[in-house]
């Protein structure tokens, strides 16, 4: 009996650690993205984790979100206050909300999860996550973005990428060509000053102070905000809001915190986390890696027997 029970719980061990290694092997990977341009169109397979969510059965594009594994999407909480599971629709591989998208797949929603605390209107502990009614299979234009770990630290002026099908302007049409911007990260402090107040740890700020017209929009929203670190990128925001007019060079754009949420996250994925990566200003470093390496070396010596969890 002690026996089965170690190599029960070895088992679960070895197949959390698997699930974990591999989803670092492919996250954050954009092998088509070998040029950036900002602020203007992107190109089709630049931003392989982007989703578009729309209404079902036929509505239109509503928010963005980000494939963080084969079965969940990442959005914002405020997305869903009046859609269910069985309002969506997503959409893998899109480029153009109009025409023809030939390295498309579709998904609904099995399930949507609001974080419990999120606060309408402070748009506080502003995420949640969206369920595939089955997986999606990975391609060079459908991919899953790495999730920023805990304790990273995004510093001011740091560039960033920001993705979405939003409107080009204030009140205006939603883009049909995905849409890119560059924009820098935003000091929380200034954030808060710029807003007078309201401005948390659970947020992370970005934009151009006095610059107008560069800033996410309406349609934006529950989209990525993405860091290279030259070989994956890394998602350290989600689109929660701005101004009430996002053109408006006195306001950065405002997005939930992703490394502030990285137990809730993993708390629904089972054996297939995302790919969670350290981000700090003295470089990157994969907190998976270095914490599984060592575990998964020990692991390595056991009898054959155990590769029956690994490929179940």
């Amino acid at each position: 009996m002690k026996i089965n029970t170690a190599l029960c719980i070895a088992g679960t061990i070895l197949l959390n650690i698997a699930g974990s290694l591999c989803q670092l092997d492919v996250c954050g990977q954009a092998p088509l993205n070998n040029k950036i341009v900002g602020g203007e169109d992107a190109k089709a397979g630049f931003w392989p984790w982007q989703v578009s969510i729309h209404t079902r059965p036929f509505g239109s594009h509503f928010c963005g979100g980000s494939l963080i594994n084969k079965d969940w999407v990442l959005s914002a909480a405020h997305c869903f206050q009046d859609y269910g599971a069985s309002d969506i629709v997503m959409y893998f591989g899109r480029w153009r909300q109009s025409g023809s998208n030939p390295n498309e797949t579709y998904r609904t929603a099995s399930r949507v999860i609001m974080h419990p605390d999120y606060d309408n209107p402070k748009f506080s502990n502003d995420i949640a996550l969206v369920q595939l009614s089955s997986s999606v299979n990975f391609t060079y234009y459908i991919k899953p973005v790495c999730l920023a770990a805990a304790g990273s630290v995004f510093a001011g002026g740091a560039e960033s990428w920001v993705t979405g099908w939003g409107t080009l302007q204030p009140g205006g049409q939603a883009s049909v060509i995905l849409q890119e911007i560059m924009l820098p990260i935003v000091s929380n402090s200034a954030c808060y000053n710029a807003y007078g107040g309201g401005i948390t740890s659970e947020m992370i700020c970005a934009g151009f102070l006095n610059v107008e017209g560069k800033s996410s929009c309406q349609g934006d929203s529950g989209g990525p905000m993405v860091r290279s670190n030259s070989s994956r990128w890394i998602q350290s925001g989600i689109v929660s809001f701005g101004a009430q007019r996002c053109d408006d060079p006195r306001y950065p754009s405002v997005f939930a915190r992703v490394s502030q949420f990285q137990n809730w996250i993993k708390s629904y994925m089972g054996s297939n986390p995302p790919g969670f990566v350290a981000f700090n200003s003295s470089g990157l470093r994969s907190s998976l890696n270095l914490l599984l390496f060592p575990i998964s070396l020990t692991f390595s010596i056991i009898p054959f027997t155990f590769s029956l969890y690994i490929s179940s």
